[in-house]
């Protein structure tokens, strides 16, 4: 197998970055309207949720997502493992919990040897045995820009999915994972980032969601979300116009990567958080959060941690806790222009764990 071969190179965008911006998400979904859908169907993207559901008669509802992005790290083992916890990421935020997968695959099959597919491959299943998904099968083209991903089905208690589109005035806001995965996965396509840096990125982008799923459920989510592609703020945006209420983001309690805000300030900037800069910041006041920082609120993330809002903080802390899982307070809901949003306080770049 070829070793010099640095698939961070062979991408236009890195991860989640390289997906459609949320401004061009959203005009080509408003160009189709909103279908009929039969009462079965209990989510939809009408909301701009994670993952549709499906109630069956007398069982679990049925939780159907899909995903798939370019390289965004250079290991290939690596990288199929970011990019399978990325895809059970949204069945988790519904609450669910993942069970049947398959490969998505796009490769240049001209261009790079198959042996590094092949640890594309390794690294999703291993990530999937962890998750206690089965890999089923999947689906391969070829193409001049590699792309790998996979589509999941879960389950989920009717009465227990988690929506983004519920949540009430006056709820407490949660960050289960620290920011700046985007701006990192930037610097090691440009070969700037550090080994320390490089290590806690893919850390935090395989860390699965699944028992942060379960301590939400338990501690009384009304709404969640995982932070992906359109950043903090984006998918923020999007549960309060969903929902119908504001929010304040204290941006002194969110925790970042090292060297994210240095990076940041030196221009390391990937495409996809520009656009979701250009989408929020108009509804958005920033309060003192300088354009650098504005960034990284803003910053595209992959396989994210998920954005909690509840009504019950002590119930939800203590769930956590219980786990010995990592947990930031970062704000609140509150009666207002749904989907406005006050940031207090700057960014001090409080480390991950």
């Amino acid at each position: 197998m070829r070793q010099d071969v640095r698939l961070s190179q062979l991408s236009h965008g890195a991860g989640c970055a390289c997906k459609l911006g949320p401004a061009e998400l959203t005009d080509v979904l408003g160009r189709l309207g909103t279908p009929a859908m039969p009462d079965a169907v209990l989510v939809s993207g009408d909301t701009g949720d994670d993952a549709a559901v499906y109630a069956q008669d007398g069982g679990p509802a049925i939780v159907q997502t899909v995903d798939f992005f370019t390289p965004i790290v250079d290991d290939p083992f690596d990288w199929g493992r970011i990019a399978a916890t990325n895809a059970f990421s949204d069945v988790y935020a519904m609450g669910g919990r993942p069970v049947l997968a398959l490969n998505l695959v796009c490769w240049p099959v001209d261009d790079l040897p198959l042996d590094l597919l092949v640890r594309v491959l390794e690294g999703g299943s291993t990530a999937a045995g962890g998750a206690g998904v089965a890999v089923v099968g999947g689906h391969s083209i070829t193409d001049t820009e590699p792309k790998y991903g996979m589509a999941v089905t879960g389950f989920v208690e009717p009465d227990r999915v988690v929506r983004n589109s519920t949540a009430p005035p006056g709820a407490t806001l949660y960050l289960t994972k620290p920011l700046g995965l985007g701006i990192i996965s930037t610097a090691i396509k440009r070969g700037t980032a550090d080994d320390e840096q490089v290590r806690l990125a893919v850390e935090t982008m395989t860390e699965l969601n699944s028992e942060a799923s379960r301590a939400m459920l338990e501690g009384g989510a009304d709404a969640a979300t995982d932070v992906t592609g359109f950043g903090l703020l984006g998918h923020l945006l999007r549960m309060l116009q969903a929902s119908g209420v504001a929010a304040t983001v204290d941006a002194s309690a969110i925790e970042l990567l090292p060297g994210v805000q240095e990076l940041a300030r030196q221009g390391v900037i990937p495409g996809g958080t520009r656009r979701n800069h250009e989408f929020v910041t108009s509804s958005v006041s920033w309060g003192d959060v300088d354009r650098a920082d504005q960034f990284v609120l803003a910053d595209a993330q992959t396989s994210g941690g998920l954005l909690i809002a509840t009504r019950t903080p002590d119930a939800m802390e203590a769930a956590f806790g219980a786990r010995g899982l990592h947990l930031q307070r970062i704000g609140s809901t509150e009666a207002g222009q749904a989907g406005r949003i006050r940031v207090i306080g700057n960014l001090g770049g409080i480390p991950s764990r």
